[in-house]
C-alpha cells in the first residue's frame, strides 16, 4: 500500500525512490511484523486466557507436558495478523505472487483456526479429521497448480529447478498441479508435526524463511539468476517481502513463545506458515530444495513414517521411543531447551547446504 501510494510521488519528495528498493521495503516489512507482534503479544495471550483459548494436551505426548496444559492457544492469528499488515504496507499488492500467498495465508489460517476451535470448544483432541484437512489442502495445492500451469512463468509452467545440475530443469507436464499439491501438503504436515517443542517450529521456520527471501531475490533477479543458472521468475523478487515479514512475525512470535512457552501458535500457525513456506517455494521453482531448507521437518516427518512402518511390521515394537523425532529425545532425558536450540543448529546448517547447492551447479 505505501509503495503504491508513495513510490509514485518520487519526483515530488525523493526520499520516496527508497520504496521502488525490494530490500527497503523488505527490512521494513520485517522490522514492522517484528514490533507488531511484541506490541499485541501481551494483550493476545492475556485475552486468549480470558476466553479459556488454551491448549488441550493429548494423552500420548510425554508426560511432562501435561504442565503445559492451560498455556493460551491459537498465537498463530498473532503471526499472520502480522505478515499480512506488514505485507499490506510494504509489497506490490499488484504483484500476482502476493496475492497468491495473502489467498494461502488466509485459507490455510483459517483452516488451522477451524482445527484449534473444535479442538478447544468441542473437546476434541484431534480437532479435524485427518482425511478433512488433507481434502481442503489438496483443494488448494491442486487449484494453485492448475493457476500456475496456464498462468506461471513463460517458458517454465510446469518446470522446476533440479538440485546440482547446471542447465536442467525437470519438466512434470500435466502432472504439475499434482506436484504442487504434494509440496503443499508436505509442507504444511511437516511444520505441523514439528511444532510440539517451545519454540521449536517457530526458529526452524524462520531460519527457512531467511533462506528463501535469499532465494527468491536471486530468482526475481535476471543478473543473479543467470549467473546462478536458475529459473528466472519474474515478479519473483517481490516474494522476498513477503518472507521478510514472515520472519519478522516469527522473531517476534519467539519473544513470547521461547521455553517456557507463555502461548502456542496452534494448527492455526503451523498449518498455515508450513504451507506459506511450500507456495512460496512452488512460486520461485524452488520446490526440491525444501529438502534442504526445511530439512529438519523432513525428518520429523520420516521419524514418524518410520515408526509406524516399524510398529506395524514388529507386531508393536517401537523404532523410537516416540515420535516425531523431538519426543524421542525428550524421553532419552535431555532438557527441551537443549532440543530445541540443537535443532535449529541442524536446521541452520541445512539452509548453508541448501544454499551452497546454488553453486555447486
Amino acid at each position: 500500500m505505501l509503495y503504491l501510494l508513495l513510490y509514485p510521488l518520487k519526483e515530488i519528495f525523493g526520499p520516496f525512490r527508497l520504496f521502488g528498493y525490494i530490500t527497503f521495503r523488505a527490512a521494513y516489512a520485517l522490522i514492522l511484523a517484528i514490533l507488531i507482534v511484541l506490541i499485541i503479544g501481551n494483550y493476545f495471550t492475556n485475552l486468549m486466557k480470558r476466553k479459556s483459548i488454551t491448549q488441550r494436551i493429548r494423552e500420548e505426548v510425554p508426560r511432562h507436558h501435561k504442565a503445559k496444559e492451560g498455556t493460551p492457544s491459537m498465537g498463530g492469528l498473532m503471526i499472520l495478523i502480522s505478515i499480512l499488515i506488514s505485507v499490506l504496507l510494504f509489497a506490490d499488492l499488484t504483484n500476482p505472487n502476493i496475492l497468491i500467498l495473502m489467498i494461502a495465508t488466509i485459507y490455510f489460517g483459517t483452516l488451522g483456526f477451524i482445527d484449534d476451535y473444535i479442538k478447544i470448544f468441542k473437546n476434541k483432541p484431534r480437532g479435524l479429521s485427518i482425511k478433512t484437512k488433507l481434502l481442503f489442502q489438496i483443494i488448494f495445492g491442486v487449484a494453485l497448480g492448475i493457476y500456475l500451469y496456464f498462468h506461471g512463468p513463460q517458458g517454465y509452467n510446469t518446470k522446476t529447478n533440479l538440485l546440482f545440475l547446471k542447465n536442467y530443469v525437470v519438466n512434470f507436464g500435466i502432472f504439475y498441479p499434482l506436484f504442487v499439491a504434494l509440496v503443499a501438503v508436505g509442507t504444511s504436515n511437516g511444520v505441523n508435526l514439528t511444532d510440539g517443542l517451545d519454540g521449536l517450529a517457530a526458529g526452524l521456520l524462520g531460519i527457512s524463511g531467511l533462506a528463501y527471501a535469499a532465494l527468491a531475490y536471486a530468482s526475481g533477479h535476471s543478473g543473479i539468476s543467470h549467473y546462478l543458472n536458475i529459473i528466472f521468475v519474474k515478479n519473483g523478487g517481490e516474494i522476498t517481502v513477503f518472507c521478510t515479514a514472515m520472519v519478522g512475525a516469527l522473531l517476534g512470535f519467539l519473544w513470547f513463545n521461547a521455553y517456557p512457552a507463555q502461548v502456542f501458535m496452534g494448527d492455526t500457525g503451523s498449518l498455515s506458515l508450513g504451507a506459506i513456506l511450500g507456495t512460496i517455494a512452488i512460486l520461485i521453482k524452488h520446490e526440491f530444495l525444501l529438502v534442504f531448507v526445511g530439512g529438519v521437518f523432513v525428518i520429523e516427518v520420516i521419524s514418524v513414517i518410520l515408526q509406524i512402518i516399524y510398529f506395524r511390521h514388529t507386531k508393536g515394537k517401537r523404532l523410537f521411543l516416540m515420535a516425531p523425532l523431538h519426543h524421542h529425545y525428550e524421553l532419552k532425558g535431555l532438557a527441551e531447551p537443549k532440543i530445541v536450540v540443537r535443532f535449529w543448529i541442524v536446521g541452520i546448517i541445512f539452509l548453508m547446504v541448501a544454499l551452497s547447492t546454488l553453486k555447486i551447479r
